[in-house]
Protein backbone atom coordinates (compact mmCIF):
# COMPACT_ATOMS: atom_id res chain seq x y z
CA UNK A 1 0.00 0.00 0.00
CA UNK A 2 1.38 3.47 -1.01
CA UNK A 3 0.61 6.08 1.51
CA UNK A 4 0.77 9.79 0.36
CA UNK A 5 2.59 12.26 2.31
CA UNK A 6 1.03 14.96 3.68
CA UNK A 7 2.34 18.09 2.77
CA UNK A 8 0.15 20.67 3.06
CA UNK A 9 3.33 23.93 1.90
CA UNK A 10 2.86 22.35 -1.54
CA UNK A 11 1.02 23.98 -3.07
CA UNK A 12 2.96 27.49 -1.85
CA UNK A 13 6.73 26.21 -3.26
CA UNK A 14 5.29 25.31 -6.18
CA UNK A 15 4.15 29.28 -6.81
CA UNK A 16 7.36 30.25 -5.17
CA UNK A 17 9.31 28.02 -7.40
CA UNK A 18 7.91 29.30 -10.72
CA UNK A 19 8.93 32.42 -9.84
CA UNK A 20 12.32 31.69 -9.15
CA UNK A 21 12.58 29.59 -12.62
CA UNK A 22 10.60 32.98 -14.27
CA UNK A 23 13.68 34.95 -12.65
CA UNK A 24 16.11 32.26 -14.31
CA UNK A 25 15.06 32.05 -17.63
CA UNK A 26 11.83 34.16 -18.22
CA UNK A 27 8.18 33.07 -18.80
CA UNK A 28 9.85 31.25 -21.97
CA UNK A 29 11.90 29.40 -20.08
CA UNK A 30 9.45 28.11 -17.94
CA UNK A 31 7.94 24.42 -18.03
CA UNK A 32 6.28 22.28 -15.44
CA UNK A 33 8.87 20.25 -15.26
CA UNK A 34 11.57 23.07 -14.25
CA UNK A 35 9.19 24.32 -11.56
CA UNK A 36 8.61 20.91 -9.69
CA UNK A 37 12.20 20.14 -9.96
CA UNK A 38 12.66 24.01 -8.17
CA UNK A 39 9.79 22.65 -5.89
CA UNK A 40 11.04 19.22 -5.01
CA UNK A 41 7.55 17.89 -5.81
CA UNK A 42 6.38 15.28 -8.49
CA UNK A 43 5.53 16.42 -11.82
CA UNK A 44 2.13 15.11 -11.50
CA UNK A 45 1.70 17.75 -8.22
CA UNK A 46 1.81 20.41 -10.66
CA UNK A 47 -1.44 19.14 -13.06
CA UNK A 48 -3.20 18.06 -9.47
CA UNK A 49 -3.00 22.31 -7.92
CA UNK A 50 -2.82 24.28 -11.06
CA UNK A 51 -5.10 23.55 -13.73
CA UNK A 52 -2.44 25.05 -16.81
CA UNK A 53 0.51 27.03 -16.50
CA UNK A 54 -1.23 30.31 -17.53
CA UNK A 55 -3.19 29.50 -14.06
CA UNK A 56 0.26 28.78 -12.28
CA UNK A 57 1.69 32.25 -13.77
CA UNK A 58 -1.22 33.83 -12.91
CA UNK A 59 -0.82 32.67 -9.26
CA UNK A 60 2.76 33.65 -9.52
CA UNK A 61 2.80 36.87 -10.73
CA UNK A 62 -0.33 37.68 -8.31
CA UNK A 63 1.67 36.72 -5.41
CA UNK A 64 4.73 38.91 -6.45
CA UNK A 65 2.69 42.03 -7.18
CA UNK A 66 1.60 41.56 -3.81
CA UNK A 67 4.45 41.29 -1.97
CA UNK A 68 5.67 44.41 -4.13
CA UNK A 69 2.52 45.88 -3.14
CA UNK A 70 3.04 45.62 0.37
CA UNK A 71 6.82 46.36 0.35
CA UNK A 72 5.64 49.72 -1.48
CA UNK A 73 2.46 50.31 0.88
CA UNK A 74 4.56 50.05 4.12
CA UNK A 75 7.53 52.41 2.99
CA UNK A 76 4.75 55.42 2.42
CA UNK A 77 2.45 54.83 4.64
CA UNK A 78 4.65 56.25 7.47
CA UNK A 79 4.80 59.53 5.60
CA UNK A 80 2.73 61.81 7.61
CA UNK A 81 3.62 64.80 4.49
CA UNK A 82 4.92 65.90 1.14
CA UNK A 83 8.38 66.21 2.39
CA UNK A 84 7.96 62.91 3.78
CA UNK A 85 6.15 61.12 1.27
CA UNK A 86 9.18 62.57 -1.23
CA UNK A 87 12.06 61.20 1.09
CA UNK A 88 9.86 58.04 1.58
CA UNK A 89 9.47 57.71 -2.42
CA UNK A 90 13.57 58.17 -3.51
CA UNK A 91 14.44 55.34 -0.49
CA UNK A 92 12.07 53.12 -1.92
CA UNK A 93 12.90 53.83 -5.78
CA UNK A 94 16.49 53.55 -5.00
CA UNK A 95 16.60 50.67 -1.99
CA UNK A 96 13.39 48.89 -1.58
CA UNK A 97 11.89 48.00 -5.29
CA UNK A 98 15.45 47.94 -7.23
CA UNK A 99 17.03 46.01 -4.52
CA UNK A 100 17.13 43.27 -5.85
CA UNK A 101 17.63 41.81 -9.68
CA UNK A 102 14.92 39.28 -9.82
CA UNK A 103 12.37 41.83 -8.79
CA UNK A 104 13.17 43.90 -11.66
CA UNK A 105 13.52 41.15 -14.09
CA UNK A 106 9.64 39.41 -12.46
CA UNK A 107 8.10 42.96 -12.95
CA UNK A 108 9.59 42.94 -16.77
CA UNK A 109 8.75 39.87 -17.60
CA UNK A 110 4.72 40.16 -16.10
CA UNK A 111 4.65 43.77 -18.39
CA UNK A 112 5.46 41.36 -21.03
CA UNK A 113 3.15 39.31 -20.42
CA UNK A 114 0.50 41.57 -19.87
CA UNK A 115 1.05 43.21 -22.72
CA UNK A 116 1.07 39.86 -24.79
CA UNK A 117 -1.88 38.17 -22.90
CA UNK A 118 -4.83 40.77 -21.96
CA UNK A 119 -5.78 38.01 -19.23
CA UNK A 120 -2.63 39.09 -17.35
CA UNK A 121 -3.73 42.78 -17.35
CA UNK A 122 -5.83 42.68 -14.47
CA UNK A 123 -2.62 41.50 -12.84
CA UNK A 124 -0.81 45.11 -12.95
CA UNK A 125 -3.84 46.97 -13.36
CA UNK A 126 -4.53 45.85 -9.88
CA UNK A 127 -0.94 46.21 -8.58
CA UNK A 128 -1.00 50.00 -10.22
CA UNK A 129 -4.65 51.00 -8.56
CA UNK A 130 -2.82 49.79 -5.33
CA UNK A 131 0.27 51.91 -5.96
CA UNK A 132 -1.96 54.84 -6.40
CA UNK A 133 -4.38 54.15 -3.42
CA UNK A 134 -1.83 54.46 -1.32
CA UNK A 135 -0.01 57.57 -3.17
CA UNK A 136 -3.74 59.41 -2.66
CA UNK A 137 -3.40 59.42 1.17
CA UNK A 138 -1.27 62.53 0.74
CA UNK A 139 -2.11 63.38 -2.66
CA UNK A 140 -4.95 63.90 -6.00
CA UNK A 141 -5.73 61.03 -8.15
CA UNK A 142 -3.80 62.51 -11.06
CA UNK A 143 -0.90 63.21 -8.66
CA UNK A 144 -1.15 59.68 -7.73
CA UNK A 145 -0.90 58.49 -11.17
CA UNK A 146 2.17 60.61 -11.77
CA UNK A 147 4.06 59.73 -9.11
CA UNK A 148 2.89 56.21 -9.63
CA UNK A 149 4.54 55.85 -13.32
CA UNK A 150 7.59 58.24 -12.46
CA UNK A 151 8.30 55.37 -9.41
CA UNK A 152 7.68 52.64 -12.22
CA UNK A 153 10.26 54.25 -14.72
CA UNK A 154 12.64 55.33 -12.78
CA UNK A 155 12.92 51.55 -10.88
CA UNK A 156 13.34 50.38 -14.65
CA UNK A 157 15.93 52.84 -15.32
CA UNK A 158 17.85 53.02 -12.22
CA UNK A 159 18.12 49.18 -12.62
CA UNK A 160 19.64 48.88 -16.04
CA UNK A 161 21.60 51.77 -16.12
CA UNK A 162 25.22 51.11 -15.87
CA UNK A 163 25.92 54.29 -14.20
CA UNK A 164 24.95 54.59 -10.01
CA UNK A 165 22.27 57.27 -10.50
CA UNK A 166 21.73 60.41 -8.03
CA UNK A 167 19.31 60.38 -5.28
CA UNK A 168 19.01 64.13 -5.71
CA UNK A 169 17.95 63.72 -9.11
CA UNK A 170 15.27 61.48 -8.24
CA UNK A 171 14.30 63.81 -5.03
CA UNK A 172 13.88 66.47 -7.36
CA UNK A 173 11.81 64.68 -9.99
CA UNK A 174 9.31 63.44 -7.24
CA UNK A 175 9.48 66.97 -5.58
CA UNK A 176 8.48 68.52 -9.52
CA UNK A 177 5.24 66.42 -9.74
CA UNK A 178 4.50 67.58 -5.63
CA UNK A 179 4.97 71.17 -6.01
CA UNK A 180 1.82 72.83 -6.68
Amino acid sequence: MVTRRYDPDRRDRIIDAALAVIAEGGVAGTSHRRVADRAGVPLGSMTYHFTSMDELLREAFTRFATRLSERFAERLEAAADLDALAEAIVHLVHDDLAAGPDDLVLSLELYTLAARQPAFRQITHDWMRRSREVLERLVDARTAYELDALIEGLIIHISLDPLPRDRAVTRDAVRRILSP
